[in-house]
């Protein structure tokens, strides 16, 4: 057998560079580059391969470790899994930053590759810098923190296991359906050492990602099923968006007159304007997708993992008779709600399905156009709301109608969070990618967002990761190219918390758009608040009161504007639709990212729409709202499933 002699990191390197993915017939480059923050513990290994071996990956130079991982699953995930960025770090708090983002690339079943940097594997020196010991188990180290949220994890202790190591590693980053982070640690000094590794190890391997059908009994099951329910409703879910089965799902829906909902990760998938999608469903869906899901008596979920927002904390399916029909390529999201489970591709699945139901036809007449017209005029006054409009003021009152005068006297803004979606829906080019994840946004999204194109629609809400927004835009622009525009959805507390990788889109020549919301708060968690009897505590951004020695001072004034100008950004301030719509414009003329800094009213975004939302509420308390709020969810939760 031929061999080569390399170092541990050389011969990673070459194998990365080696590694493709053929999904129906179609070969990609699996691994398109690697992030890196060098440190002590990988610059001199891993960093010395990367700069001297030959090999064609992209290496890009990232601000902060968890800020560079969630640009790599941004990639990974606008790409629909199919191609991925792997991220080195150093030792200690590198590698530490990075656990937050491989969580989160594990509960949206997102390949990422993760290479920390990890402690000598001879214990000489011990402890080295930035080491953590653990007295009672010198094996230990911070990378074993990696562990729960990793769906393979491994430490290469001598350089001939790095062979059985990446190929597991590639076997789940490629799985469909075990997929997610996949942590591969490496010591300092293995990083560097050598072993004669065999020519075979580096040939080019390509992953064939196939597509399975259940088993036919089951089959026949849901067949039977479905020909005996008169209202079925589908959920689009993610994976729906990354087998590629849009058009198949599409034709389904047609063909047997059955109207479907969209999860966050599925939204898109489908344009808007198909007659059978009402859009988003759940605790932040909207009005159209939740009226027709109680009265639904099948639930036939493919793709979705069922999360507690899609199924409005297992409230939202009312029919006495509802049973659920779940087509997943993973067994434990296909068995939940308690349904029939078809493990398979979605794909096969559905065209299987279709062509053994014959003349079958759901029993809805006029209830799906009627849903969908009802919403249709909804969202018009959503999107065209304005704070001066005579009963808007009223409408709100009780949200504290004094802070929305504070806040219009101190920023000059009524701009209303809702009508600033609006128009940012009308004005940008219908093929541009949003992107989206936490806070208040993903709700307004979800619910308001038309995406006219499919694979326009970019949210994460697997793990809702505050600080995803920013810097998975920059994931989503090498991914789609320079001929699409990217606009992240980012609410001030979260473009607080990790905009690292801005720096990056500059640096790489990479233009991102930030549409930043501002609305001096958190605002998502002080509208749960305040929903469930609480006065507004530590969730609005106020300066301390040292008479009451409280966070009930004057709000606090940040020119978010000044902060990304000083990065190399075009940027904008704007307090009214004349300035917003003016920015929008100009921004599509510049070449370097921009932010416009978008002052918006507290308290002016969509409410719930039929939906529910279980929340942990004292049960005791000595504040009368409080108690009469978790009076309220405790009749509810009567009406919600156990399983």
């Amino acid at each position: 057998m031929e061999r080569v002699k390399l170092t541990m990191a050389q011969a990673l390197v070459k194998f990365l560079d080696n590694q493709y993915i053929e999904v129906d017939g179609i070969e990609n480059k699996f691994i398109e580059g690697i992030f890196t923050i060098f440190g002590h513990g990988n610059v001199l290994g891993l960093g010395e391969a990367l700069k001297y071996t030959k090999h064609s990956l992209r290496v890009h130079q990232g601000r902060n470790e968890q800020g560079m991982a969630l640009a790599a699953m941004g990639f990974a995930k606008q790409n629909n899994r199919k191609k991925i960025y792997a991220c080195t770090s150093s030792v200690g708090p590198g590698a530490m930053n990075m656990v937050t983002a491989a969580a989160t690339a594990t509960a949206n079943r997102i390949p990422v590759l993760f290479l920390p940097g990890d402690t000598y594997a001879c214990r000489q020196p011990d402890p080295v810098l930035q080491q953590l010991e653990q007295f009672h188990d010198l094996s230990i180290t911070v990378n074993d923190a990696f562990k729960p949220v990793s769906k393979y994890w491994d430490k290469i202790y001598r350089p001939e296991q790095l062979m059985t190591a990446m190929i597991n590693a590639m076997r789940v980053l490629t799985s469909p359906r075990d997929t997610g982070a996949v942590t591969i640690a490496l010591p300092q000094d293995v990083q560097g050492e050598v072993y004669d590794y065999p020519v075979e190890f580096f040939k080019k391997r390509v992953h064939t990602m196939g597509r399975i059908l259940p088993a036919e009994n089951l089959i026949e099951k849901a067949i039977e099923l479905i020909k005996r329910k008169k209202h079925p409703m589908l959920i689009c879910g993610g994976g729906v968006r990354y087998s590629g089965v849009g058009e198949v799902f599409k034709d389904f829906c047609e063909k047997f007159n059955i109207p479907f909902g969209e999860t966050q990760a599925g939204k898109s998938t489908i344009p808007y304007d198909n007659k059978y999608n009402l859009g988003g469903i759940g605790t932040t869906g909207n009005l159209a997708a939740n009226v027709v899901a109680k009265k639904a008596d099948l639930i036939i979920g493919v793709g979705t993992r069922y999360t507690d927002f899609t199924t409005a904390s297992k409230w939202l399916f009312k029919d006495r008779d509802v049973e659920f029909l779940n087509i997943n390529i993973g067994e434990f999201d296909a068995e939940k709600m308690d349904g029939l489970s078809l493990v398979g591709d979605a794909k096969e699945t559905l065209k299987k399905l279709m062509d053994n139901l014959e003349n079958y036809k759901s029993g809805y007449e006029n209830e799906i156009k009627d849903a969908k017209d009802s919403w249709e005029n909804e969202l018009e006054r959503l999107h065209k709301t304005n704070y001066f409009d005579e009963g808007y003021e009223e409408e709100i009152k009780g949200h504290l109608p004094h802070v929305l005068k504070e806040f219009g006297e101190l920023t000059g803004s009524y701009l209303t969070q809702t009508r600033v979606i609006g128009l940012l829906n009308k004005n940008i080019a219908k093929d541009s990618v949003i992107v989206g994840s936490s806070g208040s946004l993903p709700g307004d999204l979800q619910r308001v967002w038309t995406a006219s194109v499919p694979e326009t629609y970019h949210v994460e809400y697997g793990f809702s990761c505050m600080g995803y927004e920013v810097n998975a835009a920059l994931g989503v622009k090498l991914a789609v190219g320079d001929e699409r525009e990217v606009y992240t959805m980012v609410g001030d507390g979260s473009y607080m918390m990790l905009h690292s990788e801005l720096v990056t889109s500059i640096q790489e020549k990479k233009k991102i758009n930030i549409m930043l919301f501002d609305n001096m708060a958190f605002g998502c968690i002080n509208n749960l608040q305040m929903g469930n009897g609480m006065e507004s505590f530590g969730t609005e951004m106020r300066y301390r009161d040292y008479k009451t020695d409280t966070m009930t001072g004057e709000l606090i004034k940040i020119d978010f504007a000044k902060n990304a100008e000083a990065y190399g950004c075009k940027t904008y301030t704007v307090k009214n639709e004349e300035e917003l719509l003016a920015a929008i414009e100009d921004s599509k003329k510049q070449s370097v990212s921009t932010l416009i800094d978008i002052k918006v009213l507290p308290k002016t975004m969509t409410d719930g729409y039929e939906s529910f939302w279980r929340v942990g509420n004292a049960q005791v308390s000595n504040r009368k709202e409080v108690e009469a709020a978790t009076r309220e969810l405790e009749k509810e939760l009567k009406e919600t499933r156990d399983y």
